[in-house]
């Protein structure tokens, strides 16, 4: 019996339980602090022309929006005479995968009855991958570590003991690495195992027609909210830090119906430094920007985000060319949504937020031996903290709350379990976001220091230090960021730094913009701002006139 609409629908839901087992599956088997604590991942499942049905809701828009398109050149490089069951695909280059080595993506084919019908695909960002560590200052991407070209981890169900080898042999975290990179496997034969149940339950034998409704649904269904949004070409200019130098973000936006297109044509060439974005990055968040603001309903997959054309120029720093550094593409693709949401804002006015803290405040460290005859071990601490959102129309924004990006931070027992630190303050920063009817959310101050025995060296990838999150429709720009020694003394905001016994680390994490004149924001609402510590006196008279 051919299924009905109605039946595509029930199976459409499920296929989210389905994914989303997937995705809990890695987070309860990975080694990394990265993907079990904070959700640094993707999850996902294919049709066996490489088209993206379903994403997991746990992950983030980097990795599911990239590995949308990542799926595809799995497919023409292994070739579909390859293919065969209990095959697992592997790789982690970052113009194939999601943008850096640190992000290894994994492909499994489904089959049933012995016939292909589909993959299953992860993401998931390991705590090292060799070379300089998780930095910026990398001059190209072959000093930024180990790159696997699209091969197979596993053959007919035998993983490769020469890729194993080569992987431990260059990572200075081997067992953590390879235990991810088993968890990622295992994360889509859990899949496999869901979506066998639920194929039987409702008698089906592929996923053809099943894909082809969800993704003509979602593709129709995006062109239609498109099309609600008012025709004309619109633009935006965004100055952020970069590594040595400021980078110019520039978009625009032309509407016409129901199509849309983003062209970054005019933003800054490349940087020498690992702050470069793939252009499949790029994509994966400009995509994710205009669609929560534009179609926040329909569900992620290849057909929803088909309708929004995004291009950037080769060789700019939003479409970086082999071999540029990328380790820390992040920084500066996080801050994407801001740059297309402010052209659309002109579009949509009531609609899109201010300006947000946007990118992560990552930090990686590495703690060595002070002395250096001690037999103490070395460690990798991967931490991730996040700044303020941009308050939006109608409420303010959110504090420490890692938007775009959607992940958790870990949490500080977590974090000194795995490394010797001690992170002995971390709390709301107090006044960090910016004023307005709707105050911007709030940051956080971090200090971090190490154990006795320890120096520490980190990587900063820090951005909104010199240029912080602007405020929207009379909104004042939240606080810039800052990283110090506790001391007062200053430190860089991007590249490996030392940290040395009896010395702490400061950081104070960038608020968002708020949005709407501060002197529209109800008194009522300063009182409890001050209530909280959210703001702190002088700031409710300067800013608000409040004198309660």
């Amino acid at each position: 019996m051919t299924p009905t609409a109605i039946d595509y629908q029930i199976m459409w839901n499920r296929l989210i339980a389905v994914v989303e087992e997937q995705a809990t599956t890695l987070i309860r088997t990975a080694f990394s602090t990265s993907v079990r604590e904070a959700g640094d991942l993707s999850a996902g499942l294919f049709d066996r022309q490489g088209r993206m049905m379903a994403q997991a809701v746990t992950g983030t828009p980097g990795h599911v929006n990239a590995m949308a398109e990542s799926v595809t050149h799995f497919l023409r490089e292994v070739g579909a005479q390859n293919i065969f069951e209990g095959d697992v695909f592997i790789t982690n280059d970052p113009w194939l995968g999601t943008g850096h080595l640190h992000d290894i993506t994994v492909v499994s084919p489904t089959f049933r009855n012995g016939h292909h019908i589909g993959f299953f695909a992860c993401t998931a960002h390991v705590v090292d991958i060799g070379g300089r560590g998780f930095g910026p200052d990398g001059n190209e991407v072959y000093e930024e570590g180990l790159l696997i070209p699209i091969m197979k981890f596993a053959e007919r169900g035998r993983v490769s003991d020469d890729l194993i080898r080569m992987v431990r042999a260059n990572v200075r975290a081997p067992d953590m690495v390879v235990g991810d990179m088993y968890s990622l496997a295992a994360c889509n034969e859990a899949g496999d195992r869901r979506l066998q149940t639920m194929m039987g339950e409702f008698g089906i034998n592929d996923l053809d027609g099943l894909s082809d409704f969800v993704i003509e649904t979602s593709r129709k269904a995006t062109h239609d909210a498109i099309a609600k949004v008012p025709d004309g070409s619109f633009a935006n200019t965004m100055q952020v830090d970069g590594y040595d130098a400021p980078v110019q973000m520039v978009v625009r936006l032309d509407v016409a119906g129901d199509r849309l297109k983003a062209d970054f044509d005019g933003t800054s060439g490349m940087s020498r430094f690992g702050v470069n974005v793939p252009e499949v990055y790029t994509r994966a968040y400009a995509c994710y920007g205009l669609k929560c603001a534009i179609a926040p309903d329909v569900p992620n997959n290849t057909g929803s985000l088909d309708p929004f054309e995004i291009t950037a120029p080769e060789g700019c720093i939003l479409a970086a060319k082999r071999p540029a550094p990328v380790s820390v593409r992040h920084v500066l693709g996080h801050l994407v949504p801001d740059v297309v949401l402010g052209a659309l804002y002109k579009a949509m006015p009531d609609t899109v937020p201010a300006e947000g803290a946007s990118a992560l405040w990552n930090i990686q460290i590495s703690a060595r031996p002070s002395d250096a005859q001690s037999n103490l071990p070395n460690a990798e601490v991967l931490m991730f903290n996040s700044g303020g959102t941009g308050a939006r129309p109608g409420f303010d924004g959110l504090s420490a709350t890692a938007f775009p990006s959607g992940v958790s931070t870990m949490s500080v027992e977590a974090t000194e379990h795995v490394g010797p630190i001690t992170v002995w303050r971390k709390d709301l920063r107090e006044g960090s976001g910016g004023a307005g009817a709707m105050r911007g959310g709030l940051g956080q101050t971090i200090e971090i220091e190490p154990r006795a025995g320890y120096d520490i060296y980190f990587n900063a990838m820090f951005d909104r230090v010199e240029n912080p999150a602007r405020g929207r429709d009379g909104g004042a720009d939240g606080a810039a960021g800052r990283v110090e020694l506790t001391d007062g003394t200053k430190l860089r905001s991007k590249g490996r730094q030392l940290v040395k016994t009896g010395q702490r680390l400061k950081l104070s994490l960038p608020g968002g913009g708020g949005y709407g004149a501060p002197g529209a924001r109800d008194s009522a609402q300063v009182s409890a701002d001050l209530a909280d510590g959210f703001i702190t006196r002088a700031q409710a008279k300067k800013d608000y006139g409040y004198e309660g």
